[in-house]
């Protein structure tokens, strides 16, 4: 994708990233997600001794909850690479949760070159939900 991604929106996400925890991995990561508001909540992936962190995305989701919103209109993932820092499985799911079919996922580059965007029924396709309840 040669598209670019707002300045303000990869400043953000590098100080987001700058913020990460990571002394085990040394990979650390920035996420931020844009409410149905238009708010935006930032995360970083804060990692523990035993490896049950939390990842970035988990991060700016429970900050999005903590202030009483419900939806996700965009998730921006930044990594320390050159590589696609995409969402793990954890993260696909927790992002279905509050996404709709107009959700979007930015995956960018360190720099914040945009590696590739998604849907939520593209990054987790045939997803279990609130809705297969059945309540």
């Amino acid at each position: 994708m040669s598209e670019t991604v707002d300045p303000a929106i990869v400043g953000a996400l590098v100080a987001a990233r700058g913020n990460a925890y990571a002394p085990y991995s040394q990979h650390p990561v920035g996420a931020m997600v844009e409410s149905e508001s238009g708010a935006r909540y930032f995360g970083a992936n804060v990692e523990v001794a035993h490896y049950k962190g939390l990842c970035a995305e988990a991060s700016a989701i429970a900050a999005m909850i903590s202030a009483g919103e419900r939806r996700l209109r965009n998730v921006y993932v930044i990594g320390p690479g050159a590589h696609l820092c995409s969402p793990c499985g954890d993260c696909r799911q927790r992002i279905r949760e509050f996404a709709d079919a107009k959700t979007l996922i930015h995956v960018v580059d360190a720099k914040g070159k945009l590696l590739k965007r998604y849907t939520i029924a593209e990054l987790l396709p045939d997803a279990f939900g609130p809705e297969n309840l059945g309540y």
